[in-house]
C-alpha cells in the first residue's frame, strides 16, 4: 500500500476504475430489489451509489415466476423472481431515460435463452447513449438456459467471441458459482474478450413452511442471497481475480464497510449492494462513510491501493476446494 500524505488521509479517495470507466464510489447498485431505479427514487437516494447494474433486461417481457418471490430467511433472501422484466423496448423507452438522469455509470445487464437473443439485446442497446458497460448475464440460476451457459467454459467463450466485435463497450460477465470450475469459466471468457466479472449470483436454496409443508417461494426453489453467501463470494471473487487478472466486481451480502473491504482485499475492484437496501435505505452512504473511515484510520490515501491487499494469500495454491 502507498504510504499517504497527511491532507490525502484527511479526504482519502474512493473512486475506481474498472475497464475504462470511473466509479465515484466502487458501491454499485446490484441487480435485484431495486428494479430499473425509478420503482425506488421516492425512497432511497440513487446517486448515492457509484453505478447502477439494472434487472437483466430480456428481448420479450417476461412475467417472470409466481409469488411470492421474495422471502426472508435465516441468513439472507430468497427469490425466485424469474428475470421478470418489461422487455428491451419498454426498458430503452420507459427505464433507460430515467437511469440516464441519476448521473452515475449505468450498467445493463442482458440475458437470453440463446446467443442470438444476446446479439438482438446488444444490437438494440448500440443505438442508446447514457449506457456506460453491459453486463453479460450467464448465470442466473432460475433459467435453464443461464445455467447452461454459465457452467460451460466453451459456451461461454462462445458467447463472447460473438458479442465482442458487436459493442466497444466493456463487456462484464455475471459467474455462477455452480460451475464445476468457475476460473476455467472466467479464464474462458477472458480470452474471448469480456473486460471484467461480477461475482457471484445467488446460490440456488430451498425453504419449506413445516406447517403446510408448501414451499416459501411460488416457484419452489430459488437463490440465495445476504450474509449467508458472503465467505463463498469473498472466496469466488479472489479466485476469478487471481486466475484472471481482470477487474471483479463482488457481490453477496455487503451489508457494511467491512463486508465490502473483505471483498476488496480479496481483489475486487468494486462491490454490488443488494439485500442490504430491503432494510436500510441509507446503506450506500453509510457503506461509503465506513471506508472513507477505515482509510483514515490506517492512513490509506485511496481504496484503490487496498485491492487484493490481503496477507496470507500469496503462496496459497488454489485448487478449488
Amino acid at each position: 500500500m502507498n504510504p499517504a500524505t497527511s491532507a490525502e488521509v484527511r479526504s482519502p479517495t474512493l473512486d475506481v476504475t474498472i475497464a475504462g470507466v470511473r466509479f465515484p464510489v466502487p458501491i454499485l447498485a446490484a441487480p435485484g430489489p431495486l428494479g430499473f431505479g425509478r420503482e425506488v427514487r421516492t425512497v432511497m437516494d440513487l446517486r448515492a451509489f457509484g453505478g447502477f447494474i439494472t434487472k437483466s433486461v430480456t428481448v420479450e417481457p417476461r412475467a417472470g415466476h409466481p409469488r411470492p418471490d421474495i422471502v426472508e430467511v435465516e441468513g439472507g433472501w430468497l427469490n425466485a423472481v424469474g428475470l421478470r422484466n418489461p422487455g428491451i423496448g419498454a426498458f430503452v423507452h420507459r427505464d433507460l431515460p430515467f437511469l440516464r438522469t441519476l448521473g452515475i455509470p449505468i450498467i445493463v445487464s442482458v440475458a437470453g435463452n440463446t446467443i442470438e437473443e444476446f446479439q438482438q439485446l446488444l444490437e438494440i442497446l448500440e443505438e442508446e447513449a447514457g449506457v456506460a458497460a453491459l453486463e453479460v448475464n450467464v448465470s442466473c440460476p432460475n433459467v435453464r438456459a443461464g445455467r447452461r451457459f454459465g457452467s460451460d467454459p466453451e459456451l461461454v467463450a462462445g458467447l463472447l467471441a460473438r458479442l465482442r466485435p458487436m459493442t466497444r463497450r466493456p463487456l462484464f460477465v455475471k459467474l455462477s458459482p455452480l460451475a464445476a470450475d468457475v476460473t476455467a469459466v472466467a479464464r474462458a471468457a477472458a480470452e474471448a474478450g469480456a473486460d471484467a466479472f461480477c461475482c457471484i449470483n445467488t446460490i440456488p436454496a430451498l425453504a419449506i413452511d413445516v406447517e403446510s409443508r408448501r414451499p416459501l417461494l411460488g416457484a419452489g426453489p430459488g437463490g440465495l442471497s445476504g450474509p449467508a453467501v458472503r465467505p463463498v463470494a469473498v472466496w469466488t471473487t479472489w479466485r476469478v481475480a487471481r486466475a484472471t487478472g481482470l477487474p471483479v466486481i463482488g457481490a453477496g451480502g455487503v451489508r457494511s464497510a467491512r463486508h465490502a473491504l473483505e471483498f476488496l482485499l480479496a481483489g475486487a475492484r468494486a462491490v454490488a449492494v443488494a439485500s442490504a437496501v430491503i432494510t436500510d435505505p441509507e446503506a450506500p452512504a453509510r457503506i461509503a462513510e465506513g471506508l472513507r473511515a477505515y482509510l483514515r484510520e490506517h492512513a490509506i490515501a485511496g481504496v484503490a491501493d487496498l485491492i487484493g491487499g490481503a496477507v496470507g494469500l500469496e503462496d496459497v495454491e488454489d485448487d478449488g476446494a
